[in-house]
């Protein structure tokens, strides 16, 4: 069980993605949250209104049995030091920031257990994905408990991996905007008007994953079913796959230069 209250140490779009996604879980109560952040958003301030404490004093910081940290990973040290001395020393941290490793956080938070997980921002819907390392059971456990009622969880067997989760589905919900993005655009190009053209291609996105998601078929099988031999997906496939310098290459090369960014962060 999710040990409470939970301290939520930066609401930035992730921050404030994690406290949608626990309201819309309802798996934590706003009143077992305290948020610290220097200029709350939007979902900040609404989780005050319904009960959670934000920005108290560092008395009160000590009641946390779970500390999220969600702050940009330039930053945590600076956040650190405003925090030592003032954290239970039994509570689960939970890091949330590409690039920083457990052991640099263990070195700093001890003795508190540390999980690192690298969610999406998908998680502010209850459908977010979240990648999860610890050598703690204590905090994988904690780790668990948070996102699981909002995500899709994945353990990962060492840290190292957390950089390709990063790539992979860190970073994959831009990857995704970009191709809605560029699928509009081309919409335009034959003709379509703007407004058809976004219709079009949101709703095209959104009921092919949805599809994805609800036969749990893979993607080339569902491929096969829309590309007929000689038709119009087959001739658009053509171009999106051609050897060497199509569709495949491109995600890749983007995939392994988040993936190289997130080691150079650590």
């Amino acid at each position: 069980m999710l040990a409470k209250p939970i301290l939520l140490v930066g609401a930035g779009a992730l921050g404030s993605a994690i406290l949608k996604g626990m309201r819309v879980a309802g798996h934590v109560a706003p009143q077992d949250v305290i948020i610290l952040d220097l200029t709350p958003g939007e979902e900040a301030q609404k989780y005050a209104g319904l009960g959670a404490r934000l920005n108290p004093g560092p008395e009160v910081w000590s009641e946390a049995w779970t500390v999220i940290l969600a702050v940009k990973p330039q930053s945590w040290r600076g956040a650190a030091q405003i925090l030592s001395g003032n954290l239970n020393t039994g509570a689960t941290l939970v890091s949330v920031m590409a690039g920083v490793r457990t052991d640099d956080l263990s070195a700093v938070f001890a003795p508190l257990s540390v999980a690192r997980v690298m969610p999406t921002t998908g998680v502010a819907t209850g459908k977010g994905v979240a990648s999860l390392f610890s050598g703690d059971g204590k905090a994988l456990q904690a780790a668990s408990d948070l996102f699981a009622p909002m995500a899709s969880t994945v353990v990962l067997d060492h840290e190292g991996l957390i950089d390709a989760a990063t790539a992979v589905s860190g970073s994959g919900p831009a990857y995704v905007y970009a191709f809605a993005s560029a699928l509009e655009s081309a919409g335009l190009a034959t003709g379509l008007t703007p407004a058809d053209a976004k219709t079009l291609a949101r709703a095209t996105l959104i009921s092919a994953v949805n599809l994805l998601d609800a036969t749990g078929e893979e993607p080339e099988d569902l491929i096969r079913k829309v590309a007929s031999p000689g038709g119009t997906t087959e001739a658009a496939l053509k171009v999106l796959r051609k050897e060497g310098k199509g569709l495949d290459e491109l995600i890749k090369a983007a995939v392994l230069a988040a993936q190289k960014r997130s080691q150079e962060l650590g």
